[in-house]
């Protein structure tokens, strides 16, 4: 069995989003995104990472007009195992991630510098802990 055909594209959606990578095609034919590639959304939202049957999986950064970036893995386009999210005001998260939410250990650093860490699980995190730089 052959290794199947990449194809390098430039592609518009109907919608206005723009995707410019590698591109495979499945048994029926049809172009699909597969490989590394960068989509930027009509509304400004940028992917650029890997990408397989069609969707963000593997290593990529997700970054919004709003400023919050995502930098980490992706499964079947949410935010998936590893990763760091900054979010606008200069906060950010660093750890585990579950279907686009906080889940596991991970490290918060809050808007005034300080870190703290423990486990998180969906919108809580109780007994996190200060960790002091000495």
């Amino acid at each position: 069995m052959s290794e199947p055909e990449m194809l390098k594209v430039s592609f518009i959606f109907p919608n206005g989003d723009k995707y410019e990578g590698e591109c495979g095609r499945t048994p029926d034919g049809v172009l699909i995104r597969q490989g590394i590639g960068t989509q930027i959304s009509s509304s400004g939202t940028t992917y650029i990472g890997e990408w397989s049957n069609d969707k963000m999986n593997g290593s990529g950064t997700l970054s919004h007009p709003s400023g919050a970036v995502y930098a980490g893995q992706f499964r079947e386009n949410m935010y998936h195992g590893s990763g760091t999210y900054s979010f606008p005001d200069g906060t950010n998260y660093s750890g585990s991630f579950n279907n686009n939410r906080f889940e596991g250990e991970g490290e918060f650093t809050d808007s005034e510098g300080r870190v703290w860490t423990g486990t998180f699980h969906r919108k809580a995190a109780p007994g996190l802990k200060l960790k002091l730089n000495m």
